[in-house]
């Protein structure tokens, strides 16, 4: 596989097999509405293949951090389409990312309302508010008359996206977030059908898949894993229970027909990952950036099995990534002091290649 040319992944045709991960910038303001800013940020970058939006939140009781964009009013949803327009005008693709933080926030970051989780489990540390930092609070364990509820603000916020004007949405199913808190067993300590076993630790996030496949279309619909990446307390340390979690997802989404599924994973040559590429049995997106930023070599490396390669930071700092890896032109340094900022310093700034 060659990473410049072109594929199909659900209903989507890309020009190249280079997918801008989602990254969070947090631009968006006290309203989590896009604005110019954003805008431009997302043109710049259009030439990738796909871009995968930064997380965006499908209610304000999921909202993860400071300044993160939404999916849940009018003004959220025509911010948006301001955006996914000026990346359809200069040729691009943008899905947007449906993220519901679960216990990874506070309620000095998402208005007062209640934190919830699987269980009533808190982080062990402290989160950045508009307050400041904080510790993680314990969380409200949703009980089972919540979940459709909850699966419902992921259809709402995925029909948001596609009004928006973007095509296609992926679930963020990572990084301790909450379809990941379902998967792993030190966030799930539930007795019920949703707990326990693999099979039903895998149950809510294959019911939200096919809720949301159902609603907007499965060649639209995406879902991200990140199995044994062991953060924000989503820890995955016994590599059987993993094994057996991941294949039980597996399972349950394969019949689904979904766009892709996005691997994050420090050996994505491995068995697990080669594993649930088989048992998935669609279009395999592989992010290699585990905890090294993702060279060309590193793309390369994953391009003669997955179907297309995620770039977080590389894609961040060179909007021009496709022209530079494919002629070979040196790259940007991301400036790491300007991750989470507000402005446009380190966000818009970073210059196209000139010569």
């Amino acid at each position: 596989m060659n990473l410049f040319s072109p594929v199909t992944l659900g209903d989507l045709d890309l020009p190249n097999r280079l997918v801008m991960a989602p990254l969070t910038r947090s631009r968006s303001g006290l309203d989590g509405v896009p604005g110019d800013l954003v805008v431009e940020y997302y043109r710049q970058r259009a030439s990738m293949g796909l871009l995968v939006s930064e997380g965006t939140y499908p209610s304000f009781a999921g909202q993860a951090f400071v300044r993160q964009p939404g999916l849940v009013t009018d003004e959220h949803i025509a911010g948006w389409k301001r955006v996914t327009d000026a990346v359809h005008a200069d040729g691009g693709r943008i899905i947007a990312q449906i993220m519901h933080s679960g216990r990874v926030t506070h309620p000095e970051t998402n208005g007062g309302r209640p934190v919830v989780a699987p269980s009533a489990v808190a982080i062990d540390g402290v989160t950045r508010t508009y307050a400041g930092k904080l510790p993680y609070p314990l969380p409200h364990a949703l009980d089972e008359g919540e979940l459709p509820g909850v699966v419902g603000e992921f259809v709402q916020g995925s029909r948001n996206a596609m009004a928006a004007g973007f095509d296609g949405v992926e679930l963020h199913g990572a990084n301790g977030y909450l379809l990941h808190e379902f998967l792993a067993p030190s966030a799930n300590r539930r007795t019920d059908a949703y707990g326990g076993s693999p099979e039903n630790r895998a149950r809510f996030v294959i019911e939200t898949a096919a809720a949301v496949a159902e609603a907007i279309g499965a060649g639209r619909t995406w879902l991200r894993i990140s199995p044994e990446h062991n953060v924000q307390g989503a820890l995955e340390t016994d590599p059987a229970d993993a094994l057996a979690t991941y294949s039980a997802l597996m399972d349950g989404l394969a019949p689904l027909g979904l766009a892709g599924l996005s691997v994050l994973h420090q050996d994505p040559d491995g068995g697990l990952v080669q594993e649930l590429r088989r048992r998935f049995g669609g279009p395999v997106l592989v992010n290699t950036g585990f905890a090294t930023v993702t060279t060309l070599q590193d793309a390369e490396a994953v391009a003669g099995w997955a179907d297309a390669v995620v770039v977080g930071r590389p894609s961040l700092a060179n909007p021009d990534l496709v022209r530079r890896w494919s002629e070979g032109l040196p790259l940007n340094e991301p400036d790491h002091t300007t991750f989470y900022t507000e402005g446009p310093a380190g966000y818009t700034d970073y210059p196209f290649w000139s010569n």
